[in-house]
């Protein structure tokens, strides 16, 4: 195998089903994937759909209103995408991290486990018997009871009852997202040992993200670098791994040389796993030394061509249209014309919004 940085870019762009989408379901995107970070939710959305083929944006808001996906804090203090039937063993296996990296909040805003006792059970007494309420009218229950539940602090409450295992995304209202009981929302299934989720979600990281590093899947996990050896050790034959530039790349047996240089350009959106899930982004930079965007600029919208970062865009979404801004480093070949206007008509037909261009 040729490996060098642009080939593991390729190689990255297959495992993410950015080249050649596979799956036909968030659902099942989303299980492959493991998790998907998802604050930006309209954004991930859009993420999901240009890893699925045939799939139209409402598509997906159908199957996470159906609660097939759901959306929750784990592996950090972030939103994420999540199956049904993985949400409880990955919580019990990166929650006790995201809590305490979340203390120093909790100090900061005066919660403590008195506060938080209370708070969940007058959250469970209110999603009781299906019902699904937002976060406003949650915290107009925690006013009803003299509990100060405003700004950070009723953010860190909500997060904390996610965390334990009580609550998950709801059905949206409207536009608003809703919580709802865990216990109410999904199926039971077998849970998994602390051990065996540590395996799972290794191999889940490794195939759709590979090659990676160890600090890749640390960071994108939230796990310890110990813990993360670990699961890659408790692998064994099912990775295998390559040095570059001191640097020890781990991926799967089944990862393969892309033979052909992708064609398809990339509007990603905003905190896409492309670019998430990894510390070190040198890859998506190849033979571009003189570029050197703030690391928080890699968080917005970016364009991708042959698994490069080769410009920004910008959407900005009203009742019937999407307003596109777009910026390119360099000048466009026609090869490169043309797939910028296929991504944007593909864009287009998964929103069912009309572009406008500026």
């Amino acid at each position: 195998m040729s490996f060098t940085l642009t080939n593991i870019a390729h190689l990255r762009l297959a495992a993410q089903q950015l080249l050649n989408p596979s799956y036909t379901t968030a659902h099942d995107l989303v299980s492959w994937l493991g998790a998907v970070q998802a604050q930006e939710y309209a954004q991930t959305i859009w993420g999901l759909g240009l890893r699925l083929a045939f799939c139209l944006a409402s598509d997906i808001e159908r199957e996470f209103n159906e609660g097939r996906i759901l959306r929750t804090h784990l592996l950090r203090p972030t939103w994420h995408f999540v199956t049904a039937e993985d949400i409880q063993w990955m919580l019990a296996l990166t929650a006790p991290r995201v809590h305490a990296v979340n203390k120093f909040m909790y100090r900061q805003t005066e919660l403590n486990e008195s506060i938080f006792r209370r708070c969940n059970e007058l959250i469970i007494q209110s999603l009781q018997g299906v019902k699904q309420l937002t976060r406003d009218e949650l915290n107009e229950v925690f006013k009803q009871h003299s509990i100060e539940a405003s700004g950070h602090r009723l953010s860190y409450i909500m997060m904390h009852s996610e965390l334990n295992g009580t609550i998950c995304s709801g059905a949206k209202k409207g536009n608003q997202h809703t919580y709802a009981l865990i216990s109410e929302r999904i199926t039971q299934v077998p849970q998994l040992t602390i051990d065996e989720a540590l395996i799972e979600l290794t191999k889940r990281f490794y195939q759709s993200r590979g090659p990676a590093t160890v600090n890749d899947y640390s960071v994108w996990s939230g796990l310890t670098l110990t813990e993360c050896r670990k699961g890659i050790n408790s692998l064994g034959k099912e990775l295998i791994s390559y040095q570059l530039e001191g640097a020890l790349y781990y991926f799967t047996q089944q990862q393969t040389e892309i033979s052909d240089k992708p064609t398809r350009m990339l509007l990603l959106p905003m905190y896409d796993e492309y670019v998430m899930g990894y510390k070190d982004r040198s890859a998506i930079f190849v033979n571009r030394n003189n570029l050197k965007p703030k690391p928080k600029s890699l968080h917005n919208c970016i364009i991708i061509w042959n698994g490069q970062v080769i410009g920004t865009w910008k959407r900005t979404v009203t009742s019937k249209t999407m307003n596109v801004e777009y910026h390119f480093f360099e000048k466009l070949s026609i090869e490169q014309n043309l797939a910028f206007e296929q991504a944007l008509e593909d864009l287009e037909n998964f929103s069912k919004l009309k572009l406008s261009l500026k």
